[in-house]
């Protein structure tokens, strides 16, 4: 079962015996889909045990008419992992000890990361979000964010598209900082086109994340689920500029679900329904100006001691 941690979230529970062996069936059930199982529902079965062996074994029993085929699938599944490795791929389970623990949180998890540059544990990460289509002020903005985030320590977090991700992607390797790409294709692929060299630069100073398998392509549901990784992934969440069906606009819905901070630009509520809808929810904030949005970040992630330093700064007075 999963277990509580001191503010009530669930958390997966860690296996005694997570070897690759247990990998390879989590890799084959998440293939297969036993009876038509989702993968939140394959992972939710595999917590329970603490074994994706026990559950692939109680779902393929053996009996006298066995062909052998399950078994097939578990050895592809165990030389793909290898060929994962061998390739530079980083390959991470919800089960693993460095899975990120901000991930752990969410109760809609990636059961599988793969992932280029490195993992920190713990970081706090905020993503700068919007439109593809992004207009000289909203690029601007996203990029004086960006910049103001690597100066504060963070580490801001993107879905590498055009416009404004890109911008505040670029803006923090520019500013020295630490940028975290989670992306709607598999990691081998590069999407858009244009962001190839972008996508590289980030995999090697910072990190590239995806949930699908490597080669996936883009499609209309890759997105909306690589948005929700970002939430989870993120403790904060800012909408720079987006339109009525922006993939920013599911973002902020799922971080408010995920119980983070979600900041709205004055211009995004102006323009958005879903956004004037979403200002009295719990957890949203509507500012415009880069040093308010940063306040109001600093200040809802504070832990207590820096929370009470703030309050006693001339800024917090």
């Amino acid at each position: 079962m999963t277990t509580a941690d001191g503010d009530g979230s669930r958390l997966p529970r860690m296996s005694a015996r997570w070897d690759d062996d247990e990998r390879a069936a989590l890799v084959a059930l998440l293939r297969t889909r036993p009876h038509g199982m989702t993968w939140s529902q394959i992972a939710a079965d595999v917590d329970v045990r603490s074994s994706a062996l026990a559950l692939w074994e109680e779902l393929h029993p053996a009996d006298l008419f066995d062909t052998g085929a399950e078994q097939v699938e578990l050895v592809a599944a165990r030389r793909d992992i290898a060929a994962w490795r061998a390739a530079g791929l980083g390959f991470r389970t919800f089960l693993d000890d460095d899975y990120p623990a901000q991930l752990r949180e969410v109760h809609d998890l990636p059961p599988v990361l793969f992932h280029r540059g490195t993992l920190v544990g713990s970081e706090t990460a905020v993503s700068v979000v919007g439109s593809r289509k992004a207009s000289p002020r909203g690029r601007e903005l996203a990029r004086s964010l960006a910049s103001a985030l690597v100066e504060t320590g963070m580490t801001v977090l993107s879905g590498l598209a055009a416009g404004i991700d890109a911008a505040a992607h670029t803006a923090a390797l520019e500013a020295g900082g630490r940028t975290v790409a989670v992306i709607g294709t598999g990691i081998t692929r590069y999407y858009p086109a244009e962001n190839r060299a972008l996508q590289d630069r980030i995999a090697e100073s910072g990190l590239l994340l995806s949930q699908f398998w490597p080669d996936a392509p883009p499609t209309k549901q890759t997105f909306p689920m690589r948005n929700a990784v970002m939430s989870g992934f993120g403790r904060a969440t800012i909408v720079v500029e987006a339109g009525e069906q922006s993939g920013a606009r599911i973002q902020a819905r799922r971080a408010v679900e995920h119980g983070r901070t979600v900041v709205l630009t004055d211009a995004v509520v102006e323009a958005n329904e879903w956004a004037r809808v979403m200002v009295d929810r719990p957890g949203v904030y509507v500012a415009s100006a880069p040093a308010e949005i940063i306040g109001i970040i600093e200040q809802t992630l504070a832990g207590p001691d820096e929370l009470l330093s703030l309050l006693r700064s001339p800024a917090g007075r």
